[in-house]
């Protein structure tokens, strides 16, 4: 690398969250800090749903944790 090219970025980690329906949605965050987030919503009051954003989108994504079935990390 020379320095014209300037610093590599670096990679950000994706998880896939499947849920009841089957759908596969895909965040741009590690998998052990989505897991505290729903593992946090799914400690709180009732109905608390976990925050995250999309990856394809870029919108915000609100997940009920009583309604995760896997996460995965390094979706592609």
């Amino acid at each position: 690398m020379n320095s014209s090219e300037g610093p590599v970025p670096p990679t950000a980690s994706t998880t896939e969250i499947t849920v009841l329906t089957g759908h596969i949605y895909r965040v741009e965050t590690e998998v052990k800090d989505v897991e505290r987030i729903i593992t946090d919503a799914a400690r709180g009051s009732i109905m608390q749903l976990a925050w995250l954003v999309e990856t394809e989108t870029g919108e915000a994504l609100a997940v009920n944790p009583d309604h995760v079935v896997t996460l995965r990390a390094g979706g592609s």
